[in-house]
């Protein structure tokens, strides 16, 4: 699919109906790319954040955590340099119960104030941002994650759970809400009915990705869909979150959360190696390049697609936001184009045989 496209441009303006579902980094990166493609554009994002700022607003104003919509946030505005230094201003160590806040969080926290509810108070600030496309809470209900290991053992709270997996020394095993099965925005049901294409991920796995399939109604409805679905898979491991895993070990634990077949059709990872001198850094942290293991993949019905996504400019082993959407709109177009020759198949056999 060509592209990316001005805003001037009528293929932008039309073009594809994309549901991106996560948190975190890894979302906001891709749809730093994605909104050069497209303004049909709905990020669905997690809610059981409970660490850092977010953590603090939630537990002194009894809010859902703002930072990983913020994060989503900033990456489809489209304003001046200021607003954008602003809305990633962090305050400075000093600045007593501020030290460390980020003012896009504030600005979050005073229309969620003013306010009837939260997605509308990110309808507001996503005005305000002018934003492409749009960003929505998976839930407006005040959730909290658990996490429960191999060896039986649970934590509850988003933030505490690395830290306790590194004491336990095993795998998670399952991640649920607190309380159980909340129920979904209905935009956000809404917006994964109208897809043309679904994403999951990129972003940590059982604490980014995984928590939005546990929401009433989410998991059901990527399954129901005729999307394309794909699941971004990261390019590294996690620590504290998936040391070990391979390609096939995430998506194992997507499938099972999410209700298994039909919630992913594609598994895109990345085939550019990273470099030396970041796979060194992260092995102090015990994380590692993500083995892609194609067999395993595709016995669980999924099929595998690499491509060179990894940035060659970070600091760190990220993707790349351009390579990321160019390399999943062009799996979007190859589908159409498939589904449109397979059309025309149907209809010249249907004619024959008249």
């Amino acid at each position: 699919m060509a592209g990316p496209y001005s805003h001037t441009d009528p293929r932008w303006e039309h073009g594809p109906r994309i549901a991106a579902i996560g948190g975190g980094t890894g979302l906001s990166t891709m749809l730093r790319g994605l909104k050069q493609y497209t303004r049909n554009l709905t990020a669905i994002v997690t809610v059981a954040d409970d660490g850092g700022g977010s953590g603090m607003l939630r537990q002194d104003l009894g809010m859902p955590p703002p930072g990983d919509i913020r994060h989503c946030m900033e990456a489809l505005a489209n304003v001046e340099p200021v607003m954008g230094q602003l809305l990633t201003y962090r305050f400075p160590g000093g600045s007593g119960s501020l030290t460390g806040q980020s003012f896009g969080n504030l600005l979050l926290a005073a229309l969620n104030g003013i306010s009837d509810s939260f997605d509308q108070a990110v309808t507001r600030m996503s005005q305000v941002l002018a934003i492409t496309g749009r960003v929505l809470p998976v839930t407006n209900e005040n959730v909290q994650l658990e996490a429960t290991f191999e060896n039986g053992t649970s934590v509850v709270g988003e933030s505490k759970i690395s830290a306790f997996k590194k004491a336990q020394d095993c795998r998670i095993t399952q991640v649920r809400l607190l309380p159980e099965r909340p129920p979904a925005l209905p935009e956000t049901l809404r917006a994964i009915r109208d897809a043309d294409l679904i994403l999951l991920g990129p972003g940590s796995l059982y604490t980014s990705v995984i928590p939005n399939l546990l929401v009433e109604g989410v998991g059901e409805a990527v399954r129901a869909s005729d999307a394309l679905k794909i699941y971004v898979c990261n390019i590294m491991t996690q620590d504290g979150e998936t040391e070990g895993y391979t390609a096939a070990d995430h998506l194992a634990a997507l499938l099972s959360h999410g209700g298994g077949p039909g919630l992913v059709d594609l598994c895109l990872a990345n085939s550019a190696p990273v470099r030396p001198g970041l796979v060194e850094r992260y092995k102090v942290e015990d994380a590692a390049p993500i083995l892609v293991d194609r067999a395993r993949i595709e016995a669980l019905g999924v099929e595998l697609v690499e491509r060179p996504l990894a940035s060659e400019t970070s600091d760190l082993a990220r993707h790349s936001a351009d390579r990321l959407a160019a390399a999943v709109m062009d799996l979007l177009s190859e589908r159409s184009i498939r589904i449109a020759h397979e059309l025309g198949a149907e209809e010249t056999a249907f004619r024959l045989e008249e």
